[in-house]
């Protein structure tokens, strides 16, 4: 797959409850017991902090009153899909995201969260220690994911 494809505009969010924990979910389509925060691509014209409550809530029912956005990441971040992946997902159309990051407070309760959404998306849920987080995700997705806990080192505990 030619390395000239675009990255797909998305949306990412650092969801964190009342002991700074971080929301993380498994995916339904993947049989690895990977782990990864809310995120999704943008609509066209879509402003990314828009796109990332609306991808929280189509993913886990989180209304976006429930969610106080605390910071954006100064700037895009990127990832890109293993070879074997880049020809069948999104079409073949992309060769991985440029995501737009944020770190929200999560202002509801465990109640709030509902997985059983129109098109669901994840199987399961947990709140992680930020430390487990690059752990948790798949192997290709590491890199970016320590760059989202150093952008938001700020938010997190010590």
């Amino acid at each position: 797959m030619k390395k000239t494809l675009p990255y797909r505009p998305a949306a990412a969010i650092m969801l964190l409850n009342a002991e700074d924990k971080v929301f993380v979910a498994q995916r339904i389509d993947s049989a690895l017991e990977a782990w990864q925060m809310p995120q999704g691509g943008l609509d066209p014209d879509e402003e990314p902090q828009a796109g990332a409550l609306r991808e929280l809530q189509e993913e886990t029912g989180i209304r976006p009153e429930l969610v106080e956005i605390l910071a954006k990441a100064p700037e895009v971040l990127f990832y890109d899909l293993p070879p074997e992946l880049m020809g069948k997902i999104w079409g073949g159309r992309y060769r991985g995201q440029a995501q737009h990051w944020f770190v929200a407070r999560f202002l509801g309760t465990d109640a709030d969260v509902n997985l059983d959404t129109p098109e669901p998306e994840f199987r399961a849920w947990k709140w992680a220690e930020a430390g487990e987080l690059v752990d948790l995700i798949v192997p290709f997705k590491r890199a970016l994911y320590t760059r989202v806990i150093e952008t938001f080192r700020d938010h997190l505990p010590r």
